[in-house]
């Protein structure tokens, strides 16, 4: 599972606002051996990360609590959401190329590859429509660390 710590900052139904802790990476920034990559998610990454989560355990208001992801979750979406517009771009720009005349190929490569890329931002919400339903994709919070009793 992926996970990473957040605050609770509005509580709505069975579900929870969180604001994630800022950082990232291994947590080994100031180490000689790190590689620096929380350091630069600061610089471009200025606003607080605020998602939706569902609150399992009945966490509170202003508790740290640990969200997680199953295991496979961001990789297919990742997959979905860049590498298939991408493959359709490609796609699209070979048959396009294909269909042409040796005159006028390189307009109907570009002409196919945007169809492609079209075709591929399609596909790619449609799939992501369909990934709302409830179950295993959605992060939860899976335990709670209330931070006025720290220990």
């Amino acid at each position: 599972m992926l996970e990473t710590r957040a605050v609770i900052i509005q509580l709505d139904g069975t579900d929870a606002l969180v604001e994630a802790a800022q950082g990232g990476g291994c947590g080994n920034c100031d180490s000689v051996n790190g590689c620096h990559s929380g350091k630069l998610a600061k610089a471009f990454c200025t606003k607080p990360r605020r998602f939706r989560v569902h609150n399992s355990i009945n966490a509170r208001l202003g508790d740290e609590v640990q969200v997680a992801v199953a295991d496979g979750v961001l990789l297919r979406s990742a997959l979905a959401l860049y590498m298939l517009p991408l493959g359709t771009l490609f796609v699209g720009g070979f048959v396009g190329s294909a269909l042409a005349d040796s005159a006028s190929r390189d307009a109907y490569a570009a002409l196919g590859a945007l169809s492609g890329l079209l075709c591929g931002f399609a596909l790619s919400r449609l799939y992501a429509m369909r990934q709302q339903a409830p179950g295993d994709i959605l992060p939860t919070i899976t335990r709670s660390a209330d931070m006025r009793n720290p220990g």
